[in-house]
């Protein structure tokens, strides 16, 4: 007969339980039978030397019958590839999914994804720093999901930015390592000792722009996707901020001013619209153009035409805008009273008066590549755009309730739902299918 183990559980509610298991169980099957009494699969097992309990532990080795332990519910996390998902939380392991090519398998590292603290993605790969500064990568080698070319230097890791092909990670001394395509980013070594004291770092599709802490500006990677800033190098001092689209870079000057750089006609060359741009609060990127949010709640578009906003949306916009979100080639704003106005090109979600009634006190909003997802007050989703690009959400609409985030990757989305269930819709191929993921998540 098999002997029974009974282990009292402290529940994130204060209250605790008994729960009586096998003598041979793991901390992963005694999770299994917490996950009722606590809403869902993420979270951890503390002892009371507050060492936090592996999956695969055997109990019986770390516990005895009627010892308390605590539950400690985690906050999870989404990130995603071009066709690909990961989810985790603070301290675990990490599930992934969609396109084995673009990182949904991580079969391969799983072993060494242990207290995964934070997960980046370019096109076809992921990057997980761990607690320990150390970097996992795995998906296409060709974007970076091999890093063993740099491996030793990957110590101490702060923070990853990703452009489509490429990583560069910023350490702990203000240094930085690159890998991935060399010509798309993944080789720094032309400007490696200009790279000191790096603040952040972002990114165009090919390219990267790194913000030091005396305000000055080093790029590199590929001319063509922003990777050369020398013709804007001298207006390049006390930079605050950097944003990027797929191929240029807009930078705030600490006097209120922008200089870009890049392919001029995706908005590399802001000159145009130069006394317009002062005093700039935000700025959001699509993939061939920017539109700026000012100090007056207007809205300035450049570059690329569908970037532009005709008189009528500028009517819209005027004085009201909150934040502003972009698709591949679309843009949508989320205004002071909630409701949303788009523009843009309308198969990629730029006309979003198919739902616009339904818009209404919007929270956040997501996009893919050509559609967007929008979080109401009741957390329920609202979506637009492209079909197949997760702009159709009606065969999920039934399970999309209580939504705590939205995740995208280009073709499909991701909810995280407050009962820690996860929704997926939109391309199969792409991450849209989940159906073997709960399981999954189980052993987290």
């Amino acid at each position: 007969m098999l002997e029974m183990m009974e282990i009292n559980v402290c529940l994130p509610s204060g209250c605790s339980i008994a729960l009586s298991v096998p003598s041979n169980a793991t901390v992963r099957e005694l999770k299994k039978a917490a996950k009722e009494f606590v809403g869902g699969p993420f979270f951890q097992i503390i002892t009371s030397h507050r060492r936090r309990l592996e999956p695969a532990e055997a109990l019986l080795d770390t516990l005895r019958s009627g010892e308390t332990v605590t539950v400690v519910r985690q906050a999870p996390q989404l990130a995603a590839s071009c066709a690909a998902f990961a989810v985790w939380y603070a301290g675990s392991g990490v599930v992934t999914w969609g396109d084995s090519r673009r990182g949904g398998d991580s079969s391969g590292v799983r072993h060494q994804l242990k207290n995964v603290q934070d997960i980046q993605a370019s096109e076809g790969a992921f990057a997980a720093v761990l607690a320990d500064g150390s970097v996992v990568t795995w998906g296409d080698a060709r974007h970076g999901g091999d890093s063993s070319g740099v491996q030793d230097q990957l110590k101490n890791v702060q923070r990853i930015q990703a452009s489509k092909v490429a990583f560069a990670a910023i350490l702990a001394d203000g240094s930085v390592v690159a890998w991935g395509d060399g010509a798309g980013g993944g080789d720094c070594s032309r400007v490696q000792h200009q790279l000191k004291a790096v603040q952040s770092i972002r990114a165009s599709h090919r390219a990267f722009a790194a913000l030091l802490a005396d305000g000055s500006v080093v790029s590199w990677g590929d001319p063509s996707y922003g990777g050369d800033s020398s013709s804007v190098q001298h207006q390049l001092t006390n930079v605050q901020r950097i944003q990027a689209n797929r191929l240029a870079f807009v930078a705030w000057l600490a006097d209120g001013s922008i200089a870009t750089w890049g392919n001029s006609s995706s908005g590399g060359d802001g000159r145009l619209s130069e006394d317009q741009l002062k005093n700039a609060q935000h700025i959001e990127a699509s993939e061939y153009g920017f539109a700026a949010l000012l100090a007056d709640g207007s809205v300035v578009g450049w570059g690329h035409l569908v970037s532009r906003i005709d008189r009528y949306t500028q009517s819209q916009l005027k004085n009201q805008v909150r934040k502003i979100h972009s698709s591949y080639r679309a843009f949508a704003a989320l205004l002071a009273d909630g409701s949303v106005v788009t523009w843009g090109d309308p198969y990629a979600g730029g006309d979003c008066s198919a739902v616009e009634d339904q818009l209404k006190n919007v929270q956040q909003i997501q996009a893919a590549e050509a559609a967007f997802a929008a979080i109401l007050p009741d957390r329920s989703v609202v979506t637009w755009g492209g079909a197949r690009y997760g702009g159709d959400s009606s065969k999920v609409q039934h399970q999309l309730k209580d939504v705590q985030q939205i995740q995208a990757s280009e073709t499909a989305f991701a909810a995280i739902c407050g009962n820690g269930s996860l929704v997926t819709w939109g391309d199969d191929a792409s991450g849209g299918d989940s159906s073997n993921v709960p399981d999954l998540i189980e052993q987290l």
